[in-house]
Parts: C-alpha cells; structure tokens; sequence
C-alpha cells in the first residue's frame, strides 16, 4: 500500500506542469521536483487520511501541494547556504543561476496555493489558516538558523526551538492536513500534528548526524557540509558544550581557521566529536522524540484507528541511515 501511495504522488508531480512559458522559469521547478526524494510528507498526508476513509487517491492534489511547499523551501535553503548538491544532483542554483532559482522558487509558492483552490471553501479556509501558520513558522525558522551562524553560543534549547519551526512543524501540517481533509475530530489534528512535530524533531537530529557520519555514496547531500560551514548543529552545540582543554582549543581553532584543506577539516571536527561521545548523544535525543511522537498515537480512539501503516512508516524514518 506504502508503494502505491508512492507512486500515485510521483505520477502526480510528474503530469504537473506547474507553467509554460518563461520555460527558464518552470523548468527549474520540474527539474527538481523530478529529482525524487523520500515523499515523506505528502506520504504523512495520506496515510493521516487514510486512518479515517478509504478514498486516498483523491487527495492526491493536495498532498502534491505539501511536496510542492517543501521543495520551494527546498530551492531557497539551497540559495542561502550555497549548497552544491540536493539528492545528489546538482542544486537549482548552481544549475542555472541564483535569480532564477528566487524566482522560480517564489512561483512555485503560489503554485502550492493553486493547488489547494479545489478544496470546498469551509475545508480551504481551514487547511489554509493551518498552512499559513505553518508557512510562516518555516520562514522564522530558517532566519533563527541563518542568525545562528553569527551568534557565538547557542544553547540547546534555542536549536531545539528553531528546528522545530524549520522543519517539524511541515511534518505536523503534513499530518494534520490528512485529518482535516479526512473530518477527523479537532483533538485528533492536534495529537496527529504533534506526532509530526516529535517526529520531524527526531528527523532533524538524525539528520545532523548523518551529515557528519552518513556514507557518502548512500546519503545524496555532501558530508560534512555542515562542519565546513561551521553550522549551529545539535553536534556542535553539545560539543562546545562539553569540550575542554585541548580538545576545546583544537575545535576552537577549526571553528576560526579561513584557510584549510575540506576533508582535513571534517575529519578533525568528526574526531573531536567522536572524543566527547557526541554521535551516541545525538542519537540518543532523537530516540526520546521519537518515543514522544509514537506516544501521541495512542490519543487516537483505540479500536477505531488503524495506524499500524503510519507506524511502520515512521519507523522507517527512525531507523535511517541515509
């Protein structure tokens, strides 16, 4: 069933057109739309909605939508952190050039709201106040992560907080967008929007992990990106944290150095984190969000849900390595 969910969201976005002509100005968006990627959330929209109707295949536009969403946020993350690669392909930017990238990020926006126009107007008005809510969590999400990177010390709390809005919050949206276009009960949304929320938390951590640690060939981003732009991560958050002596002076010296060799640089930053036991702590963390979003799950009636595919599915998410 997973599979075919999956399928019918790729053929989706593949007959989408999105726009004709400029063709410089579409292009982009079908090119990396087409790049694939896990489909996690329109996948989380579908599978909320199916806990309550069968009928999953015609929501398929509006899960497309949340797809939509991401890679636009996607397209301008990319821009901002001057990043290379995305699933292994080269960036939209650096494919064509940084304006167009803008531009065709910001059509691709308004197309997502083009999508959303075939819902009746009592369900539009409600997805829509929940995905402008969630829109704009994003945008202030990503500038708290952007002013991290100036700021000498950022505490754990306050990383916690921006990831949740970067990235967790469009998990929860992508849940509770299901159960609202399903009619499922208010405290229903709310229990499956914070399934989403400890669920895209645990993500992001894991992620910053495997930025540092994930094979190279398996995971489509380049490793240790992060390390190289000396980004706020959990990793080195807690590294900072707990480094002292020697090995604080040598992170230190990496953290300031303007000249250096890359892999040199990624391999003494991963050496140092493997010294302070940083990788078992951020797994760790993840694990207890993990545990919190399953645990939100059982707020769902008992007897009337069947989430085992929602629960596989998440689990997929734990236990990855890529």
């Amino acid at each position: 069933m997973l599979s075919q969910y999956q399928r019918w969201v790729d053929s989706a976005i593949k007959r989408y057109r999105f726009g004709k002509s400029p063709e410089s100005l579409y292009e982009p968006i079908r090119y990396l739309m087409g790049l694939g990627g896990k489909r996690l959330r329109p996948m989380l929209t579908l599978l909320a909605y199916s806990l309550y109707r069968d009928d999953v295949k015609s929501i398929i536009p509006y899960a497309v939508a949340v797809e939509g969403f991401h890679n636009f946020t996607l397209m301008h993350d990319d821009i901002m952190d001057n990043a290379p690669l995305r699933r292994g392909k080269v960036t939209v930017h650096e494919k064509w050039n940084v304006n167009t990238a803008i531009l065709s990020g910001d059509v691709m926006l308004i197309k997502v709201y083009d999508m959303f126009l075939g819902l009746e107007a009592k369900t539009l008005k409600e997805v829509l106040t929940a995905f402008n809510a969630c829109a704009a969590e994003v945008c202030e999400g990503q500038q708290w992560d952007m002013e991290f990177e100036t700021t000498e010390r950022v505490s754990e709390k306050q990383y916690l907080s921006m990831i949740r809005q970067k990235t967790a919050t469009l998990l929860g949206f992508a849940l509770e967008l299901g159960a609202i276009l399903a009619g499922a009960p208010l405290h229903e949304r709310k229990a499956l929007r914070e399934f989403g929320i400890n669920i895209g938390i645990g993500f992001q951590l894991r992620d910053d992990y495997l930025d540092a640690f994930a094979d190279p060939k398996k995971f489509g981003k380049q490793v240790g990106g992060d390390i190289l732009a000396n980004k706020k991560t959990y990793l080195l958050i807690k590294a900072l944290e707990r480094a002292r002596g020697k090995t604080l002076k040598d992170l230190q010296y990496w953290l300031k150095a303007k000249r250096f060799r890359k892999k040199e640089k990624v391999d003494a930053v991963k050496a140092i984190y493997e010294e302070l036991g940083i990788p078992s702590l951020v797994n760790r963390k993840a694990d207890q969000y993990f545990q919190k979003g399953f645990g939100q799950l059982a707020l769902l009636e008992e007897g009337e849900r069947q989430t085992d595919k929602l629960v596989n599915f998440a689990r997929r998410l734990v236990e990855r390595q890529t």
